[in-house]
């Protein structure tokens, strides 16, 4: 059922053909159920029937010596005669019992009267009609078997499987005569305007090379990655992702790939589906055989090696991935980059829908009188472009609902969510010593950065000259760089006003870069400042 739901998600079956494959496993399940209860009957019955047997030969020889003062060979001679005897009068009732089991497990998994489902199975299959009526011809043949019985029932199941056979012929040339015609009167309809206009919102294309990535009968296949990974956007960003799908691109190398946001390609690399990609976390050079490359995701310096160096590089401290992974690594960063193209009208109106019923009355007060939807579609987009989890939906709302009330510019009601998530951003970006890291703007470059806004609302916009935006950006450049060198991953702290146009510049250069304004900074997270811009 998982596997099925797996492909189905990732666009490699339809709807019909999912139907279809779970009605199968629905009949062969139920199948198999009534063989198991059906086998345990007739098992228990049979057991019955030996120790029956083996009580009353054992107690007929006790009583035949005991009590009746017959020899032993006597007593085992009548008692054991007179058991064969009450034996076969016991298979009668064995033998309706196991013809009951049998239709039992005929009629399984099948719908609509017992008698109808057994002849439309025999009908099925003429082959075992047939096989049915050699076999009680052979046995109508053999010395102490009545035959004139056996003959009748070989001649009627042999009947009955010569005209179910032939009606099959009939019926397979006329379909075939059928199909014939059809294609001889003329190509198939056009397909509606609907079909040619869709739009697949994410797609993965595989070169020929890679298709056993996921046709594997490995457990870790690619859908199967995909499917978590879903699950992993769900939980993080609070948002369900449509269906990737994945289908062979002949134009593309034979061992490429290439990721298309709504039919733009937004990524692109090549793996080697049969060897496993290697990367040194300290940066340095990789002595193991093998071919150099580039991690295609982040660009980092990378090795594919064979399978038998797995354990070898393990050992060394290297980083192995398979190729399944470094394809849905990169497919995930190219996910959480274009999350806000990704989130449309309607992806925001089903989450509004899948709220909580005791939150459905602050979604009615909330939309459309204090926000319309697009206005919400639009700060959660802009929350999402900062990889910001819109899971808490309810605690956005009431954001939303207060500021709305003093303004209407969709990015100063964003800055009043982003304050009212503080607790959710410091916890975010606190590292592992329970620290929040960050690097504080200088007063002088929050005064240039306020004297260049221009515009009010949601027409506010930066116009800083050139040669000080160029400053900002060398000086940015350096400050991170050498605390990236000392290994700290820092936040930039801003003031509110001056935060979303900063975002803005430096997303550029670091898109995953974080800026908080001094607002968002709970009351209860631990910092640690550890340099100046």
């Amino acid at each position: 059922q998982m596997a099925i739901d797996a492909d189905l998600s990732a666009g490699m079956i339809d709807e019909d053909q999912a139907r279809s494959r779970r009605k199968e496993l629905e009949n062969e399940s139920s199948f198999f159920g009534a063989m198991d209860g059906a086998a345990k009957f007739v098992r228990g019955d049979a057991v019955a029937g030996i120790m029956i047997t083996m009580i009353n030969i054992i107690g007929g020889i006790i009583i035949g010596v005991v009590q009746h003062d017959l020899t032993f060979a006597v007593s085992a001679h009548n008692y054991t005669s007179l058991t064969v005897g009450d034996g076969l009068v016991s298979q009668v009732p064995a033998l309706i019992i196991s013809v009951a089991a049998g239709l039992m497990v005929s009629k399984a998994g099948t719908t609509g009267p017992t008698e109808k489902a057994i002849v439309a199975q025999l009908g099925n299959y003429p082959k075992a009609l047939a096989i049915s009526s050699a076999m009680m011809g052979i046995m109508a043949l053999m010395p102490g078997i009545p035959f004139i019985p056996f003959a009748m029932l070989s001649a009627l199941t042999g009947s009955a499987a010569y005209f179910l056979q032939k009606e099959r012929t009939v019926e397979a040339a006329t379909k075939a005569n059928e199909k014939k015609n059809s294609q001889v009167k003329g190509p198939a309809a056009e397909a509606p305007a609907s079909a040619m206009l869709a739009m697949d919102l994410i797609r993965v294309e595989l070169g020929y090379g890679l298709l056993p990535l996921v046709s594997s009968g490995e457990g870790n296949r690619l859908t199967e990655q995909i499917k978590g990974l879903r699950k992993q956007i769900a939980a993080e960003l609070g948002f369900l992702l449509p269906s990737v799908r994945i289908q062979d691109h002949l134009q593309l190398q034979p061992n490429g790939y290439r990721i298309v946001i709504k039919e733009i390609v937004a990524g692109q690399g090549e793996v080697r589906p049969s060897m496993l990609l290697i990367m040194d976390p300290k940066g340095q050079p990789i002595t193991l055989p093998g071919e150099r490359t580039k991690e295609p995701t982040f660009g980092l310096p990378a090795m594919w090696i064979d399978k038998r160096h797995r354990e070898e590089a393990l050992f060394r401290g290297y980083t192995v991935v398979d190729p399944q992974t470094v394809v849905t690594t990169h497919l995930t960063e190219i996910i959480k980059d274009n999350m806000p193209e990704l989130l449309s009208y309607a992806e925001t109106q089903k989450l509004l829908d899948e709220m909580d019923k005791s939150a459905q009355k602050l979604v009615a007060d909330t939309i459309p009188s204090q926000v319309s939807m697009t206005g919400l579609q639009r700060i959660l987009q802009n929350l999402l472009a900062e990889r910001i989890s819109i899971r808490d939906l309810q605690a956005i709302l009431e954001g939303v609902a207060e500021a709305a009330g003093q303004t209407k510019s969709m990015t100063s009601i964003t800055e009043h969510v982003r304050a009212r998530l503080s607790r959710q951003l410091c916890d975010n970006n606190t590292g592992p010593n329970g620290l929040l890291t960050m690097i504080v703007m200088s007063p002088e470059w929050e005064q240039i950065f306020s004297e260049s806004l221009v515009g009010g609302g949601d027409d506010k916009q930066l116009a800083m000259p050139p040669s000080q935006l160029q400053q900002f950006i060398a000086r940015f450049t350096a400050v991170f760089e050498e605390q990236a060198r000392m290994g700290e991953t820092p936040i930039l702290l801003t003031s509110p006003t001056i935060r979303p146009y900063v975002r803005s510049i430096i997303e550029r250069l670091r898109p995953a870069q974080v800026v908080m304004s001094q607002s968002e900074i709970h009351s209860k997270a631990r910092i640690k400042t550890v340099a100046q811009l």
